[in-house]
């Protein structure tokens, strides 16, 4: 599954008392559903089974919608159109909007054990935390968190893609290495630079543990 943390080394898959005999252990949503965001009520019911399941929801933005495509990504030459509304950076924005939805409809304080997971080192939401709490308080927001203690709740950042030190960096500063879990992301980038970012970061070996593997088998219940 592109963009996801790798699979469990070889062992046993814990069912758990949800998950029954398939391994599930989350769900992969590719960005908006008929142009609507999961903040939109119809998407409640998907929710809240999530978060009584105990799993994940991992995601993943899709295709620009055409008015967004025709307004910020036509026109290019060498067609670069869509190679910047998708991976050069159009599908970090859109997952970096639908988290920040999410966390300003109230939704993520509507369900709050849902957690989620998303790619590219945090998205640009990193970088943004800050800003968001200056720009959008919670005396605006009127919500019971800041921005960025919802996020440090309830989302998960994966290293997809994404393989150097000032990403990571900034994502063990905001979110924290608990909250980091190491992965590639074919066939949008070739796996060999992630191996080599992975053995080349100096890291207590605990630390290193959790990044590679041990946080993945916590957040997706994983026993090896």
């Amino acid at each position: 599954m592109r963009t996801c943390p790798p699979p469990p080394r070889r062992g046993r898959r814990r069912a758990g008392p949800h998950r029954g005999t398939h391994g599930f252990v989350g769900a992969l949503l590719s960005g908006t559903i008929n142009g609507l965001f999961l903040d939109d009520p119809q998407f409640a019911p998907l929710l809240a089974r999530a978060e009584a399941l105990g799993v994940p929801l991992y995601l993943h933005p899709g295709i620009p919608p055409q008015a967004v495509r025709d307004a910020y990504y036509s026109h290019l030459p060498h067609g670069l159109d869509q190679r910047l509304a998708m991976a050069g950076f159009g599908w970090h924005a859109e997952t970096a909007v639908h988290v920040l939805r999410l966390v300003l409809s109230g939704t993520l304080d509507r369900y709050p054990r849902l957690q989620l997971i998303i790619g590219h080192m945090g998205e640009t939401l990193p970088v943004m935390m800050a800003r968001c709490d200056q720009v959008m308080p919670q005396a605006e927001t009127q919500l019971p968190r800041t921005v960025s203690q919802t996020l440090r709740d309830q989302v998960y950042l994966t290293t997809s893609g994404i393989f150097t030190s000032p990403p990571l960096e900034a994502a063990l500063a905001t979110f924290g290495l608990d909250r980091i879990l190491f992965s590639i992301d074919y066939p949008f980038a070739p796996n060999a630079p992630g191996k080599a970012f992975l053995d080349g970061l100096q890291m207590p070996p605990a630390d290193l543990e959790k990044l590679a593997h041990g946080n993945a088998d916590r957040v997706l219940k994983l026993v090896l």
